[in-house]
């Protein structure tokens, strides 16, 4: 009996010993993997700061081209030698009344042949023609130019009596969905009609702008929503984007997508969707009570002066800052913009400006001109380009049919387009207040307390914009007044975010419901998912790394006096940051950016630099002297030369290369000599036919990365040609 009670007993013992040793291993493998995750996140949010950042940064460059476009007009005068350049940028760009737009649209002339096996469409368009579309564009065909124009012509049509804020209900469908940015990433738009339901009257949408650029199927992506919007006009609505624009277009990859797909059409359709883009509307309103735009506001934003714009009249405008970091008014406020409308360039006011600020002539006494001179044709096409004010009022300061004293009109124009910045750049931030959004260069940082007292002034309940990639796909804040959604999964790199899109009901409650689009991506670990993310940005950011690397070595220097190549790691991070400005933690990184070339604290900053591990193929451009320059100023040269080249041939004159290096050195205030820039041309004109190809531009501008021993070709431009092919 003893025996017999004695061993459940010690069978007890060992049963809670066993367990307790199987529970301090399961804390133990909970710590860790706790841990691990938390490696992983820390190394998840680092890599999203650095494709922001790079993303940012190359916004700022953007903008600066917009300076630049007002510098060449500012700066050029009738006898300069750069007149022929001048005219040769805006020979074609017309400026067309309304009415003469039709004959613009016009199709019938182009015919379709009997090899072309992709969709037919007929006006008015059916539902069976949109099902057929969206099926084509899944299987990667291509819709014939006649159809496109004749969509676009249909689209242009139902835009101009849109009002420039949407009202819309939810008292007529259970739901309202709302998607963000989609950036030419097709599959995304697929997916949400897969999962959400194609738009129709029972499922009405909203897309939030941004729908090109970036990414590779941008125009498919507007013929979806343009058919859908004229089968269903009450159901489908568009606001505009930041990036519904052509100059932007230009650097982002819109135009050669456009010009890749469409070769003789092409520009026909660039030309159409410019006139359509400054026809979307900019905000959409459910319910007297939900606010959708696509970046922000302000706390000057006025819902009443917004609605009575001539939205058609205003192509983009950016905003710079004033002096002190503040928005200045008066002399010191100045926006880029195109059409009737801009006020001033984003460079400052110089006295010599300020004294021949006078009202700019209307669109209207251009239309009655009959007999132009050269320079009422110039400035008719500086005029349609959004770069005749500054450059009117500097060289015509007499040319108004307007009182000249009164200064109404431009006020009127300045406020009206401070609300079109902050609408399509802002972006929130946690704390209270509204200040210059110098990290994008363009709108403002607006604060909750700002989100209150705008939406208070409205009788709004909540705020929904997109313009952010966010890695969750949406995100909440100013007390959940303020969400934020963004529909392009995969933004930066497969894997890096998820997209997302709301379901709105009558409740106004949002519901969210996210996606990743991309299939290689769902079968991926945590660690391989971060992990390939990662290194894309390390790569991304070492070639910024290498395109600064004169100023770097500059800045090294001064923490080095006596030039033994070698400085602590904590001087290394500050002038890393002074010289790139990204706000990324130099010191995280150093581990995955700095190698061998450390000893006790201590980097050899030349051996660094060769640990980069990039290098140039063409050995040819190295004695030119101007390598860095082309590297950091690559897609702003590329995007010059593309609007040099008015009839896209690809091809630009070695003069009309020579002129814009002048003058991009001019505003660079940089000493580029003739001989340099005449060698620079004939190294890339690989084919030596006498003429740049813009291809062949590109192709000079490759390095490799031999890093890891692998040898990878790479382009090196700024952010947009790192996302996506994007």
């Amino acid at each position: 009996m003893g025996c017999g009670s004695a061993k459940p007993t010690q069978h007890n013992q060992n049963h809670k010993l066993q367990l307790k040793k199987s529970m301090r291993s399961a804390l133990l493998i909970q710590r860790w993997y706790r841990q691990y995750v938390a490696r992983l996140e820390m190394r998840r949010r680092c890599t999203w700061n650095i494709f922001q950042s790079i993303e940012y940064a190359g916004q700022q460059d953007q903008i600066k081209l917009y300076n630049f476009f007002g510098f060449l007009m500012d700066h050029f005068t009738p006898a300069s030698s750069e007149r022929n350049l001048i005219s040769h940028i805006f020979r074609e760009n017309e400026v067309f009344q309304d009415v003469e737009w039709e004959p613009y649209f016009c199709y019938k002339s182009i015919e379709v042949p009997d090899t072309y096996a992709g969709p037919h469409l007929t006006f008015p368009l059916t539902v069976s023609n949109i099902t057929e579309l969206v099926e084509a564009f899944k299987h990667k065909e291509q819709l014939h130019a006649r159809f496109v124009l004749q969509l676009l012509g249909e689209t242009w049509r139902l835009l101009r009596v849109l009002p420039n804020i949407t009202e819309v209900s939810t008292c007529h469908s259970k739901e309202i969905t709302i998607c963000g940015d989609l950036h030419g990433h097709l599959e995304d738009l697929l997916l949400v009609f897969y999962k959400n339901g194609l738009p129709s009257v029972e499922t009405p949408y909203v897309f939030n702008g941004d729908f090109v650029d970036r990414g590779k199927d941008s125009i498919e992506i507007l013929l979806i929503l343009f058919a859908f919007q004229l089968v269903y006009p009450n159901d489908v609505h568009l606001n505009r984007g930041n990036h519904e624009d052509h100059i932007v277009n230009l650097r982002y990859g819109f135009t050669k997508e456009v010009l890749g797909k469409y070769r003789l059409h092409g520009k026909k359709i660039l030309k159409l969707l410019q006139k359509i883009f400054s026809w979307l509307p900019l905000a959409t309103v459910i319910d007297q009570k939900v606010l959708i735009l696509h970046g922000g506001i302000s706390d000057t934003t006025d819902l009443k002066l917004i609605a009575k714009l001539e939205r058609n009249r205003c192509r983009q405008a950016v905003k710079s800052k004033g002096p002190g970091g503040q928005y200045s008014d008066g002399e010191g406020d100045r926006y880029s913009a195109a059409g009737r409308r801009r006020v001033r360039s984003l460079t400052h006011s110089n006295p010599a400006t300020a004294r021949h600020e006078l009202q700019r002539r209307s669109l209207q006494a251009y239309s009655i001109r009959t007999s132009p001179n050269v320079e009422e044709e110039l400035r008719e096409r500086r005029r349609w380009a959004g770069l005749s004010a500054s450059y009117e009022r500097i060289h015509d300061p007499i040319s108004s049919d307007s009182d000249p004293d009164s200064g109404e009109v431009l006020e009127t124009d300045a406020e009206e387009w401070k609300q079109i910045v902050d609408m399509l750049w802002s972006d929130p931030m946690l704390q209270d207040g509204c200040i210059p959004n110098e990290v994008r260069g363009g709108g403002c940082y607006w604060g909750p307390d700002v989100t209150q007292e705008v939406l208070n002034r409205h009788n709004l309940c909540l705020l929904i914009r997109s313009h952010e990639c966010k890695q969750d796909g949406y995100e909440f804040c100013h007390n959940r007044k303020v969400l934020t959604i963004f529909s392009a999964s995969n933004y930066y790199e497969v894997g890096s975010n998820r997209g997302a899109y709301i379901r709105l009901g009558p409740d106004l409650n949002p519901h969210v419901v996210q996606y990743q689009a991309s299939r290689s991506t769902r079968e991926l670990t945590l660690r391989q998912s971060v992990g390939r993310t990662e290194r894309s940005a390390l790569r991304a950011l070492r070639e910024q790394l290498f395109a600064h690397k004169s100023d770097l070595i500059s800045a090294f220097e001064e923490y080095d006096p006596e030039h033994t190549g070698v400085i602590s790691m904590e001087r290394w991070a500050v002038a890393t940051e002074t010289v790139l400005h990204l706000g990324l933690p130099w010191r995280v990184l150093r581990s995955q950016l700095v190698g061998c070339s450390t000893q006790e604290g201590m980097i050899n900053y030349n051996d660094w630099f060769r640990e980069l591990a990039l290098m140039d193929p063409n050995k040819e451009l190295a004695h030119t002297g101007l390598l860095e320059t082309m590297y950091r100023h690559h897609s702003n040269l590329e995007t010059i030369f593309r609007i040099i080249d008015t009839d896209h041939s690809g091809l630009i004159s070695f003069e009309e290369f020579r002129q814009t290096w002048k003058l991009l050195s001019s505003h660079l205030k940089m000493e580029i000599s003739d001989k340099a820039i005449s060698d620079l041309a004939l190294s890339i004109d690989f084919n030596k036919d006498g003429s740049i190809d813009i291809n062949e531009f590109m192709e000079a501008f490759r390095l490799v990365d031999c890093s890891n021993g692998a040898t990878r070709l790479m382009q090196l431009t700024s952010t947009e040609s790192l996302y996506h092919t994007s």
